[in-house]
């Protein structure tokens, strides 16, 4: 039986000359009726902790940190599901033909997005708008993606508009800033990203620093290596 998921995509320090060694981009997926209790579930905590503000890694310091892990233990108990890939960008190597950044970004995208088909479902798949330029990106993601006949719909979204592209925010800061702890970028010195780091990994039971069998359906990394 045909079943319905949305797949909502989001980006964290993907662009040439942002001055942060790695690109991501990830997704969380959900079934289509489980929705709308999942947005309800979601406001009644941001509710509970009086928080009225987009929820973002940016945002996770010692004040926020007990609502921020309760997020993190509502998306393990939930039928959602992440992914997300990752490359460090100093192995991208422009001088090879067809292998500019903008092209190995959309490459990203079809290695994100390629693994998540079952071609007995349908999905609908949402973008977070970022810059004057996403229409543009939009219409050459559908044309990379117009071989999978599952994909049915393709939509820019603001982030402020969608708790499960926000979602994918926190899961994506939180394993960009392990990476750059182990790089030596960052000391990790905010102890309450430091902490969800960690609970994340617990839950997951996995590293945030490796791929990920495909197995790992729950919470799966794709680190793509150039070398």
């Amino acid at each position: 039986m045909s079943k319905t998921f949305n797949i909502y995509c989001d980006e964290s320090t993907h662009l040439k000359n942002d001055g942060h060694p790695y690109m991501l981009l990830g997704y969380v997926s959900i079934a289509y009726p489980q929705i709308k209790m999942a947005k309800e579930q979601i406001k009644a905590i941001k509710v509970k902790y009086n928080y009225e503000g987009e929820l973002k890694w940016t945002n996770v310091h010692d004040a926020t940190f007990p609502m921020y892990n309760e997020f993190i233990k509502y998306f393990f108990t939930t039928d959602m599901k992440f992914r997300a890939v990752v490359v460090d960008k100093s192995q991208i190597d422009e001088t090879r033909p067809e292998y500019t950044f903008n092209d190995f970004y959309f490459r990203m995208y079809y290695q994100l997005l390629h693994h998540l088909s079952n071609m007995e479902n349908e999905y609908n798949v949402f973008f977070d708008i970022k810059d004057t330029c996403s229409h543009k990106k939009l219409h050459t993601l559908q044309d990379i993606l117009k071989w999978n006949s599952s994909i049915r719909h393709f939509q820019f979204i603001r982030s402020h508009e969608s708790y499960f592209v926000q979602l994918a925010d926190i899961l994506m800061g939180a394993i960009n800033y392990n990476l750059r702890i182990e790089k030596g970028d960052v000391e990790g010195k905010v102890m309450a990203k430091r902490k969800l780091v960690d609970k994340i990994q617990e839950h997951a039971d996995i590293s945030l620093n490796r791929t990920t069998p495909l197995s790992k359906k729950k919470f799966n990394l794709f680190f793509i290596s150039l070398k």
